[in-house]
């Protein structure tokens, strides 16, 4: 029971995902991304292990058809499984394992994929794409977050959501943000609300990193 959307900003070159689940903890186990290279959303009878992994196979090369190719070929449970990859030209590509519960989907657009399963219909996954498209002078962090809220309010999921994700990188190898809800009654105003609190600071924590002279004594 889960829904998703991976991004792209050509811009800023950032890449993210963000999603939400009726389960526990969902940052550690759906969202992936590496600067310059792409993104992965791993989910549905999760196995983390494909995020990494399909990173790698991005890092290496391969196309997000030929990175969901080479996840379905490698993982014997692959039926269980659903995964969307981004790779660094924004193109998309993804996969539903034969026994990935209805109602599932996803939809492609530019610089975006969303996708879910378990959804309480089919409307949710274009509500989604819709409002990622619908303000592209946004910050990468804001569209993903308003994507989801969309899905929400679109019917979202069966069951009630109870944590939710921000993934976003820009330059580094760590990420620009990484923002988790991991239980919470209403974790998609949650996971707004501490963005909100984070973007004015999210620059100041990459130049301490990278920088830390220019951050004053």
């Amino acid at each position: 029971m889960t829904f998703s959307v991976i991004g792209h900003c050509p811009r800023s070159g950032q890449f993210g995902v963000a999603t939400t689940t009726s389960g526990f903890g969902v940052g550690a186990r759906v969202p992936w991304a590496r600067a310059g290279i792409g993104a992965v959303a791993t989910q549905h009878r999760t196995d983390p292990r494909l995020g990494p992994r399909g990173v790698a196979l991005l890092a290496s090369g391969c196309t997000a058809v030929e990175t969901v190719a080479a996840l379905v070929a490698s993982t014997p449970d692959h039926g269980w499984r659903q995964i969307g990859v981004m790779d660094r030209s924004g193109a998309t590509a993804f996969f539903h394992g034969a026994r990935v519960k209805p109602s599932f989907g996803a939809v492609q657009g530019p610089g975006m994929l969303a996708l879910g399963n378990i959804l309480a219909h089919d409307a949710v996954l274009p509500a989604i794409a819709a409002a990622f498209a619908a303000h592209p002078e946004h910050p990468l962090a804001e569209r993903l977050i308003c994507a989801l809220e969309a899905g929400e309010a679109a019917g979202g999921e069966h069951g009630a959501i109870l944590s939710a994700a921000l993934l976003v990188v820009e330059r580094e190898d760590f990420p620009l943000v990484d923002i988790r809800v991991d239980r919470n009654a209403a974790p998609l105003g949650e996971l707004r609300s501490l963005w909100a609190e984070y973007a004015p600071q999210s620059a100041l924590y990459v130049a301490r990193a990278v920088d830390p002279e220019s951050c004053g004594p």
